[in-house]
């Protein structure tokens, strides 16, 4: 069986305040965007009762592979159900470290696929809880519609954000932010517009009100991340933001756009919404 892992961009992203717990408190739309990767998985009898043969392809996942997400999910689902010999692979196409919950979005669909593949029917909630203990991000993915994320971005609710017929440049430089950094070296401020409010006006309306307060950090430090994000707005964008913690920057154009011309190294891609 094969899905297909979908990637996010973040309409506005604001770190409300500091927990007790360490995480942080934020408000973002996260908004579901045609960039996937494909993730296959089949039972083979000839594994032994549980065990579990992971593949990733396509562009490179850092770290150690035990750490995926994809196996954690697997984990987790081990925790309340018997599983057969199973072989997954994934074919990596969204960047990872990128500010567009690529791993979040293979970890929370191992969760989906799972559930479907072996018929385990477990329920919506119990999939959600897995998702959050996966990551703060990981249970927007369960559903492929936008979603306005609270608390640590595992509080989800229904918003209505309407892009259709508008186009969307993205824009990767390769260049690796850790959000965990940017928490940190970010300054909090206690202004911030309605944005479910800002969201209903029309998209050229936002980039003076959709604000992503993780910008001024990533800016300073990766002086290109602000470059991607002003050269789309000279070519037309009618709004251009960093995604999550960068360094994605994307920008939503009005009719099909001309991509600017970037370096060779930075990765781009022009979708319709």
């Amino acid at each position: 069986m094969l899905v297909f892992p979908f990637a996010k961009i973040n309409l506005g992203l604001q770190v409300l305040r500091k927990r007790p717990d360490g995480y942080h408190d934020i408000r973002s739309v996260l908004f579901p965007i045609p960039l996937c990767d494909a993730l296959e998985a089949v039972v083979d009898e000839s594994l032994a009762s549980g065990e579990v043969q992971f593949e990733s392809s396509g562009l490179p996942v850092p770290g150690d592979a035990a750490a995926n997400l994809c196996l954690k999910a697997v984990e987790l689902i081990r925790e309340q159900r018997e599983l057969p010999g199973l072989r997954i692979h994934l074919l990596k196409a969204i960047p990872t470290g990128a500010g567009l919950g690529g791993g979040s979005s293979d970890g929370a669909h191992t969760l989906l696929l799972l559930n479907k593949l072996l018929d385990l029917r477990l329920a919506a909630e119990e999939l959600h809880a897995m998702a959050s203990r996966l990551g703060s991000d990981c249970p927007f993915f369960l559903k492929q519609q936008p979603q306005l994320a609270e608390g640590r971005g595992e509080q989800l609710s229904q918003i209505d954000v309407d892009l259709k017929g508008h186009w969307l440049v993205l824009v990767n430089p390769g260049i690796h932010v850790p959000t965990a950094e940017v928490f940190q070296g970010m300054t909090l401020t206690d202004v911030h517009t309605d944005l479910q409010e800002a969201l209903k006006d029309p998209p050229s309306a936002w980039q003076c009100t959709v604000m992503n307060d993780m910008e001024p950090y990533a800016f300073a430090k990766h002086p290109a991340i602000g470059t991607i994000k002003a050269e789309l707005l000279k070519h037309g964008a009618v709004y251009a933001a960093m995604s999550g913690s960068g360094s994605s920057v994307f920008g939503i154009f009005r009719e099909e756009p001309t991509a600017p011309e970037f370096p060779a190294a930075y990765r781009s891609w022009v979708f319709p919404l």
